[in-house]
């Protein structure tokens, strides 16, 4: 589906107006053509290696998600970053959404999955940018060290086939499983997920900020 006129707008999260976002979306893009696949490629990278992942940055403040705020941090996690690329890309004409699955991250700390209970990540985010005709899917979860780090791919930018975390990290073993699409959102859903998340996992709820760094989405 084409994209409507609210994926060129700024919202109260994906604040793509603010100062803070458009000066870091013309940092990240630089001398880039107008060709929005390149422009797009350019905050794809920016986004994935200049913010680096972050599980401890997990935060109930609203203003938190916002992207302006987002702009000024060196480390957040997927969904924070998801926000930022977005809003980037509206702030630069590219039309965006944010995208949301389910994953199973087989490669879990056997430490955080007996905290958490489950494998299973809910509301994993990513960013769609209509690219060439079509929504292209991008996560820019992980940066380039922490990939290497442990092991596993990092996700390189494809305006065809997009960028979703690996089934298999570089030694052949089971990373990641998308099990349930959450759909595509216009603006940031976050009340949908905090209820998720305390359903999900309780414990972690109760135990907010003493969460093991594993490698998760």
């Amino acid at each position: 589906m084409a994209p409507g006129p609210q994926s060129l707008e700024p919202t109260w999260f994906i604040d793509s107006d603010s100062d803070a976002v458009q000066a870091w979306a013309s940092q990240a893009v630089g001398g880039a053509a107008s060709d929005p696949v390149a422009v797009a490629e350019r905050l794809f990278y920016a986004v994935r290696d200049g913010i680096r992942y972050d599980p401890y940055r997990v935060s109930r403040d609203p203003a938190a998600y916002r992207a302006s705020a987002v702009a000024g941090c060196d480390a957040n996690w997927c969904v924070p970053k998801s926000v930022l690329l977005v809003a980037c890309a509206r702030a630069r004409g590219i039309p965006a959404r944010l995208g949301f699955a389910d994953v199973l991250n087989h490669l879990t700390s056997e430490k955080l999955s007996e905290s958490m209970g489950t494998d299973l990540f809910a509301w994993h985010g990513y960013a769609e940018l209509w690219l060439g005709e079509h929504w292209v899917k991008l996560s820019t979860a992980f940066n380039i060290e922490l990939c290497e780090r442990f092991g596993v791919k990092a996700l390189e930018f494809d305006a065809l086939e997009g960028a979703l975390m690996h089934p298999y990290d570089e030694r052949g073993r089971r990373h990641m499983e998308y099990v349930r699409e959450r759909g595509s959102f216009d603006d940031l859903p976050l009340d949908a997920i905090f209820a998720t998340f305390d359903e999900i996992y309780p414990a972690m709820a109760a135990a907010d900020g003493k969460r093991d760094p594993a490698f998760h989405g």
